[in-house]
C-alpha cells in the first residue's frame, strides 16, 4: 500500500503521525511511505532520518494527498485540507466528529473512508489509541493548571503543593478514566489535596485503593459537584463518552459559585467539552476568562510536548497501521473488530452511532459498507 504522512497544520500542532521507526516497520512489509518535508521536525525527527528509514520525502502537502492510498495523521483535517482528500481514500487519525458538524459534512462530501483513532475499541471497552494521548493530556492538565493558578496569569495565586504552614491547593477532577487518573496522580504527587469524582462506584473503589492518601474519591452528581467547586482552586474536566459529545457537568450558572481566579481545564473540549462555557482554544491563545474564572481549553494539549506524544502515539498506532496496509481497510476491519469500531464515515455514509446522533444524520449499518468477499 502507498501511505502518506502530511505535516500537521493545526495551530501549534508539532506532532507527526509516524516516526522513522514506524517507517522501517512498514517498509519491511513492502509498503511505500511518503512523508511531507519537515513533517517530523517539530517532534525532533528530520527528513534525513525518514529517508534513511526508507521513506520518500515530498515537498508539499498536495503531493502527499495526491499519491497516498492511506493518509496517516494525528489531528483531524482542517478546512484547507478538505479539497485534497480523494474519494475512497483511507484517513486514519483522530477525528472527534461529534464535536464538529463542519468536519463531519466535509468528510461525507469527500466520500473518504474515515477511521478514527478515538473509537478503535478493545473487547474490554478500552480505547488503545486514545490511552497514550489521554495519559499525556491528564498529566499536562495539572501542569498547565498549576501554571495558570499564578497571579500574573489571572489565577488565585496559589502554589499547587503549598509549603510548610500553608495549605496546598484543592484540585477537583471530574472523571476517573485514564485522563482523570493521570491528572489525580500528578496533582497528588505535587502535594495538592485532590477530589476525584466518577459515576461508577466500582471504579471509585479501585481508585480509592490505588491513590495516595491525599486523594479522596466521591460519587459524581450535580449536588456534589456544586458543593466541591465552591472550595476548589483547579478543576479538571476529564469525562469522555467514546465517539459522542461529552456531557456538560459544569454549567454556566455554576461559575458564580467559584472563587475569582479558579482555573478550569477541560480536557474533553475536543469532544464538545464537559464544561459548558469552554470553547476550543489554541496553544497560542490558550485561555479566556468568564466571571473571573480562567478557562484553559486547548484542543490538542499533547501537541505541546510533541516528542513524548509522537513516540507514545506511534507505539500504539503502528500495529493497526500495519494491519490496514497489509490487508486493506475492508479485510482488516472484517478480521479485527477493534478496527471495525473505528469506522465513522465511509464513502459519504455515517456508520458510527455517536456521530449520527450528534448531528441527526442517517445511520448506515457498518456491515453495509463492507463488501462481501468474492469467493474464488
Amino acid at each position: 500500500m502507498v501511505i502518506g504522512v502530511p505535516k500537521e497544520i493545526k495551530n501549534n500542532e508539532n506532532r507527526v503521525a509516524l516516526t522513522p521507526a514506524g517507517v522501517t516497520e512498514l517498509r519491511k512489509h513492502g509498503h511505500t511511505v511518503y512523508i511531507q518535508s519537515t513533517a517530523g521536525a517539530g517532534s525532533g525527527f528530520d527528513d534525513e532520518e525518514y529517508a534513511a528509514a526508507g521513506a520518500t520525502i515530498l515537498p508539499t502537502i498536495e503531493e502527499v494527498y495526491a499519491i497516498a492510498e492511506m493518509i496517516v495523521k494525528v489531528k483531524e483535517p482542517i478546512a484547507q485540507e478538505y479539497p485534497l482528500i480523494k474519494e475512497n481514500q483511507l484517513l486514519f487519525t483522530y477525528f472527534h466528529f461529534a464535536s464538529s458538524e463542519e468536519l463531519t459534512h466535509a468528510m461525507i462530501a469527500q466520500k473518504a473512508v474515515c477511521l478514527a483513532y478515538e473509537t478503535v475499541e478493545k473487547t474490554d471497552r478500552s480505547l488503545p489509541l486514545l490511552i497514550p494521548m489521554s495519559e499525556v493530556a491528564g498529566r499536562m492538565a495539572v501542569q498547565e493548571g498549576a501554571k495558570y493558578l499564578e497571579k500574573p496569569l489571572k489565577g488565585r495565586g496559589i502554589l499547587l503543593g503549598g509549603v510548610p504552614g500553608v495549605k496546598p491547593a484543592r484540585v477537583l477532577v471530574l472523571g476517573g478514566g485514564i485522563v482523570g487518573t493521570q491528572a489525580a496522580k500528578m496533582a497528588a504527587g505535587l502535594g495538592a489535596h485532590v477530589t476525584l469524582m466518577d459515576v461508577n462506584l466500582t471504579r471509585l473503589r479501585y481508585l480509592s485503593d490505588i491513590m495516595p492518601e491525599n486523594v479522596d474519591t466521591m460519587m459524581s452528581n450535580e449536588y456534589n459537584i456544586r458543593a466541591e467547586i465552591k472550595q476548589s482552586d483547579l478543576i479538571i474536566g476529564a469525562v469522555l463518552i467514546p465517539g459522542a459529545k461529552a456531557p456538560h457537568l459544569i454549567t454556566r450558572d455554576m461559575l458564580k459559585l467559584m472563587r475569582p481566579g479558579t482555573v478550569l481545564v477541560d480536557v474533553a473540549v475536543d469532544q464538545g467539552g464537559c464544561i459548558e462555557t469552554c470553547t476550543p482554544t489554541t496553544h497560542e491563545n490558550p485561555t479566556f476568562i468568564i466571571d473571573d474564572v480562567v478557562h484553559y481549553c486547548v484542543a490538542n494539549m499533547p501537541g505541546a510536548v510533541p516528542y513524548t506524544s509522537t513516540v507514545a502515539l506511534t507505539n500504539a498506532t503502528i500495529p493497526y497501521v500495519l494491519q490496514l496496509a497489509n490487508k486493506g481497510w475492508q479485510q482488516a476491519c472484517r478480521d479485527n473488530e477493534e478496527l471495525l469500531k473505528g469506522l465513522n464515515v465511509v464513502n459519504g455514509k455515517v456508520v458510527y452511532s455517536g456521530v449520527a446522533e450528534a448531528w441527526e444524520l442517517p445511520l448506515t449499518p457498518v456491515s453495509d459498507v463492507l463488501r462481501k468477499v468474492i469467493a474464488v
